[in-house]
């Protein structure tokens, strides 16, 4: 797996999503970004636990081989620990599953980690922080939905912002390293409110690629980060 050497700095980090990208041309869609971004995110759905199926291990074994950047993947599915061994060996990054499909998070965290990856928790819009509030210390990366998961080329739902604001709270007060990813509605027009709530890791979908120039826009997308990082004494 290609792992991402500056995950500790406190850079923000751009990952844009394949779901809104053409995946019948797949690398021409993720060649089209000009390596203009920092990971590249992965949304495995099963058709289960959320309603659309996208694609599974294999195809991003697929997309591993093919590009230099690492791989973020974040499981939509039920019995995620069913899953791990298989994105693992697929090349993936980051890992990260739903806190609503785990009975037991403390050890697929632990054998995520086990196996060479960055281990995430994902919490849908209506999760409560406090349901991972004792897991931060096993776990590298959060990730708060901020729409409900299923379906790309959603609106960001304004709520979440404040929920941006007490997980980064929740973290800092902690003290442990774990990453604050967004995910759902981001574009250039909201980039800043979600980043000065405290999100340091950024996914967009429909924002980037299906824009009239994705490298462009993605290119823009990370301009923006770097002065928001300085505003924000992140660099």
């Amino acid at each position: 797996m290609k792992k991402y050497a500056d995950w500790t700095s406190r850079k923000t980090l751009l990952c844009p999503s394949i779901l809104s990208a053409d995946l019948s041309d797949l690398s021409n869609s993720i060649a089209a970004l000009n390596d203009n971004y920092d990971m590249l995110h992965c949304d495995v759905m099963d058709g289960s636990y959320v309603p659309l199926i996208t694609f599974g291990s294999q195809m991003v074994k697929q997309v591993s081989e093919k590009i230099d950047k690492p791989l973020d993947v974040h499981l939509m599915v039920k019995n995620p620990e069913k899953q791990i061994r298989n994105f693992v060996d697929a090349g993936a990054c980051s890992l990260v599953f739903h806190r609503e499909m785990s009975f037991h998070p403390q050890r697929v965290l632990s054998e995520i980690r086990s196996l060479g990856c960055f281990a995430g928790i994902s919490l849908s819009p209506a999760t409560p922080l406090e349901d991972v509030k004792y897991l931060l210390a096993d776990m590298d990366m959060l990730l708060l939905m901020t729409v409900n998961p299923g379906f790309g080329g959603q609106v960001y739902l304004s709520q979440m912002t404040e929920k941006i604001r007490s997980a980064r709270a929740m973290i800092d007060a902690s003290g442990y390293p774990v990453r604050l990813q967004v995910d759902g509605g981001i574009s250039r027009n909201n980039l800043g409110e979600v980043m000065r709530a405290g999100a340091d890791m950024v996914v967009s979908g429909s924002a980037i690629f299906l824009a009239d120039d994705p490298g462009m826009e993605a290119g823009a997308f990370q301009s923006d980060m770097r002065d928001l990082d300085r505003e924000l004494n992140r660099v």
